[in-house]
């Protein structure tokens, strides 16, 4: 029998209309440093408005932090930890997707610990160096269904200076809200690449060598879910019932996350391009990739679970899951992403293989087969387009 660990020590309130029940938590906290992104979406649709009310009815005080961007670099997290040692805040509430609740995770961990966040990276360019004092409290509410951040205790920071773009074992939130409500301003475009995020998140899981029954249950949930409720979002933002279905997903995804070597090669990507949104890289990579495993039948037992999972009847090979994939592609309007429209060239993809072993992202050693750095090359330009 397998043996694995779980461990899960962050609650969640799930469900349309959570944020209105935040008031009424035992919070972490009498000063919370609210993260936003540097973007007008949260102000726009009025979430940061009930956010703060929240946090008034609570008698919590708050400070706002609105600068990170879509790509969290190093200096977000570092300014962040600066204005926490300026107001005097205990605790980390983070409000937004991914990037923000991955910057809002390492904002909390530079707040207490000395230095850069970058001498705590284990990138080639990293300092290497372990968390000697635990984070302040954190607590996450996502407007988006796609990295699971909310659940896990991973984070993902650029660094401008050194092009890189790298995980870091993080934090854990204390408590996350996963309101669905907070989901459905979000644009067709940036529903389908948070949705496939997701995706990559479970199918990656699915074929991970290293992956167990209780992985496998999470993931492959997510998955179906995701086939069935994505297209329903993308093409219907206001589709109450789809963009429910689409948080869980995600938070299902996030429960037991082990990714493979495509997050690495999508990192090694994104590092040169910070406008590359991180759910359109995966794509881009995604036919080419599980089909070089598809191709050699080295995942086939797994690709055939995962068609089963998307509706496939009666699926008989890794080809089902390739099938349903760019299928799946296709219903979200993502089948025309080319990465010369991100302003990658076809000969700068040379230098991606030995990229890969230099930042993380996911397990390289978990693929189905070994990937040699002629076989990333060979897929980075099967994707290119």
């Amino acid at each position: 029998m397998y043996q694995f660990q779980f461990f899960m020590p962050t609650k969640v309130l799930f469900g349309a209309g959570q944020l209105n029940n935040l008031h009424s938590e035992n919070l972490p906290g009498k000063k919370a440093l609210i993260v936003t992104s540097n973007g007008t979406s949260v102000k726009k649709f009025g979430y940061l408005k009930r956010l703060e009310d929240e946090l008034d009815a609570a008698g919590v005080a708050h400070i706002l932090f609105d600068e990170i961007r879509p790509n969290p670099t190093s200096v977000n997290v570092m300014d962040g930890a600066k204005k926490i040692r300026e107001t005097g805040c205990d605790f980390v509430v983070a409000l937004g997707g991914g990037s923000v609740m991955d910057c809002a995770k390492c904002i909390a961990l530079m707040a207490t610990n000395d230095g850069d966040i970058w001498d705590y990276s284990f990138s080639v360019d990293g300092g290497k160096k372990r968390f000697e004092k635990p984070a302040l409290p954190l607590v996450a509410i996502t407007t988006s269904a796609g990295t699971g951040s909310e659940v896990d205790p991973f984070s993902v920071i650029s660094n401008d200076a050194t092009k890189e773009k790298t995980g870091f074992l993080s934090v854990f939130p204390v408590l996350s809200i996963v309101d669905s409500d907070l989901m459905m301003s979000v644009p067709p475009r940036l529903t389908a690449y948070q949705g496939m995020d997701a995706f990559y998140h479970a199918a990656e899981s699915v074929i991970n060598t290293k992956e167990n029954p209780m992985g496998e249950m999470f993931a492959l949930k997510a998955i179906e879910l995701i086939a069935k409720y994505l297209p329903v979002a993308y093409k219907d933002g206001s589709n109450k019932e789809a963009r429910a279905y689409m948080a869980l997903a995600n938070s299902l995804a996030g429960y037991y996350m082990l990714c493979t070597s495509q997050h690495t090669m999508e990192h090694a990507l994104g590092g040169y391009h910070e406008n590359l949104a991180h759910g359109a890289g995966l794509i881009m990579l995604s036919h080419a990739y599980f089909d070089f495993f598809a191709e050699r039948k080295a995942a086939e037992i797994p690709m055939i679970k995962m068609a089963k999972a998307m509706g496939v009847e009666n699926p008989t090979s890794g080809k089902n899951f390739i099938a349903a994939l760019d299928k799946l592609i296709a219903d979200v309007g993502c089948a025309d992403l080319k990465m010369s429209d991100f302003g990658i060239t076809r000969d700068e993809l040379k230098k991606l293989p030995k990229r890969v072993h230099e930042v993380m992202g996911g397990d390289i050693n978990a693929d189905p087969v070994k990937l040699s750095d002629e076989d990333y090359l060979a897929i980075f330009e099967a994707a290119y387009k």
